[in-house]
């Protein structure tokens, strides 16, 4: 039974990543912002938790990936991940890799932990070291700030965002064993923003009793289709860190393939990963629209995610739906250089449900009602190559003044 089968799951309207049983979480300001925002927060989970982590594909790993790594690799389970924001700790040689060891080993003291049992995170800007006097004050201070309630997922959500206008988050139940299983997450990205992976951090928190060897292959598979098909401005952070914690308190026998209930379970995780990258695409930096490129009859499905991140990529095409201009040339030249099998003469594309093209031949369309349908809150661009039975769905948003603005005084 596949991922992206059709399950039962609710989504809960309110919660966060201390929603599912065992964990807590925290965050508070310790002087790494030079604003009064949150910047140093912490998940705790009270048993050791199942873990996986997916990271950047960026050369240049910044140093936090290195410790969560061997944390991981050392038992396959965490019970706790520190992050801060407003340093990134990249690019800076042997004192920054020192520093993100210091991280963990303060964590690990101050919650009576083994250092092996804490991952640790950083996002914010490239080559300063961090002031760690600041940072061990801050973590000294943490286990006073963590809680299992409400209160402590949104401190900890406030804690890793950067230039985020909005918080991500989501939680959702569904019924494993006949058992409730929640399953939660949190994320940060907004700029620096492109597939494999982006300049986000995400964190999931289940309840449920997960098998070491599913849980990795689950993550893996569903990042390829969520946080892996999301884009911003093609840049790939230093930085990016997907980590998932199973404290499996929730009673159920372990869940893999084979499982009555793991294609519930599978399609629950997707939908909580879909929602956070949805969630930053939505967010990028000086956004006004989110975008949806759906690909449809390519020759395979990875073929299908290859064009959709082209087309959704493209600074052309971010550039027309900001200016809510129905330029479907831009679109069609986009798939075209993707590198991937095409028939020049079966191509149809639609923004929304406006046709625009039809076998790869321009069709007469209102251009008023194009005009409104691009000044919405979401654009969808439909293109179906009429070529095979591959389909992917990526996700963007409008290129902006506002972009360039930001990340010119990026640092100021």
């Amino acid at each position: 039974m596949g991922v992206g089968e059709a399950a039962v799951f609710h989504i809960l309207q309110e919660g966060g990543v201390t929603v599912p049983k065992g964990f807590q979480a925290g965050g508070l300001h310790c002087g790494l912002k030079k604003s009064s925002r949150n910047d140093l927060g912490v998940i705790l989970c009270e048993v050791p938790a199942v873990a996986a982590g997916v990271y950047t594909t960026n050369v240049f790993q910044a140093a936090p990936l290195k410790v969560t790594r061997e944390s991981i690799a050392s038992d396959g389970r965490l019970r706790a991940v520190v992050v801060n924001s407003g340093n990134a700790n990249a690019c800076t040689g042997q004192q920054g890799e020192a520093d993100a060891y210091a991280m963990r080993a303060a964590t690990a003291a101050a919650f009576g932990l083994a250092e092996q049992d804490v991952a640790v995170a950083s996002t914010g800007v490239i080559g300063e070291l961090l002031p760690m006097d600041r940072v061990h004050s801050g973590i000294a201070a943490l286990p006073a700030a963590v809680s299992a309630d409400g209160n402590g997922a949104e401190q900890f959500s406030q804690a890793i965002l950067t230039t985020d206008l909005v918080k991500k988050e989501i939680c959702v139940s569904l019924t494993v064993d006949g058992r409730e299983v929640v399953i939660a997450g949190a994320a940060k990205g907004s700029g620096m923003i492109h597939p494999n992976m982006a300049t986000m951090l995400a964190f999931m928190t289940t309840d449920a009793e997960v098998e070491p060897q599913a849980l990795w292959q689950l993550l893996g598979e569903v990042t390829d289709v969520t946080f892996n098909m999301i884009t911003v401005d093609g840049d790939t952070s230093t930085n990016d860190m997907l980590v998932a914690m199973a404290s499996g308190l929730a009673g159920n026998s372990p869940l893999q393939p084979g499982h009555p209930d793991w294609a519930a379970f599978a399609a629950a995780f997707r939908h909580v990963c879909q929602h956070l990258a949805q969630a930053i695409a939505r967010d990028g930096e000086g956004a006004t629209r989110l975008v949806e490129v759906t690909v449809q009859g390519a020759v395979t499905d990875l073929s299908a995610r290859a064009i959709a991140k082209t087309v959704i990529g493209s600074s052309l095409v971010k550039s027309a739906v900001f200016g809510a201009d129905a330029n479907w040339g831009r679109i069609i030249a986009a798939v075209g250089r993707a590198g991937e099998p095409v028939n020049p003469d079966t191509v149809d594309i639609r923004l929304g449900d406006i046709v625009v093209l039809e076998g790869s031949r321009p069709v007469p369309f209102d251009e008023d009602e194009a005009l409104v349908y691009l000044q919405g809150d979401t654009v969808h661009i439909h293109v179906d190559l009429h070529h095979g039975s591959g389909t992917a769905t990526a996700w963007g948003c409008d290129l902006t003044y506002d972009y360039v603005r930001i990340n010119a005084a990026y640092r100021t």
